[in-house]
């Protein structure tokens, strides 16, 4: 990933942290995910009083992704006000697992620039696939 279009990933996940709608937890997080065509699509979590009906912002950006006929990806940006590199939650992990390929990179980071570049395998292995359901 081309230096220049990472950090424009970053900020563009750092500025939907402003966005984010966390009445409960008070815990924004961004995302940022770049199709193959090059489309960037930006993510922030959005609560309701009703957990269970809350979304992440890593299932936003690639919701909006792939509402709008993407669904190949190269790269995704994850941040939020955490001490070390922020780290997606199960659900995030399984649908990253259905919509972008094992090896695509996944930056994690936070407002304080800590980073850690993972892949989409090595955040859910043995993730459950559309070929178990057979």
């Amino acid at each position: 990933m081309d230096d220049t279009i990472r950090q424009d990933l970053v900020d563009k996940a750092t500025a939907m942290l402003d966005k984010a709608y966390v009445p409960y937890s008070h815990f924004p997080v961004g995302a940022a995910l770049i199709s193959k065509s090059g489309e960037v699509f930006a993510g922030c979590n959005i609560e309701n009083a009703s957990y269970g009906l809350s979304n992440c912002a890593e299932r936003t950006a690639i919701f909006k992704a792939v509402s709008e006929g993407h669904t190949s990806f190269d790269y995704l940006v994850i941040t939020g006000n955490t001490e070390g590199p922020i780290s997606p939650c199960g659900a995030c992990r399984q649908v990253m697992a259905e919509f972008c390929e094992a090896d695509m990179p996944v930056l994690l980071t936070n407002k304080k620039g800590k980073v850690k570049e993972t892949t989409v395998k090595e955040l859910l292995p043995g993730a459950f696939q559309s070929g178990d359901m057979v």
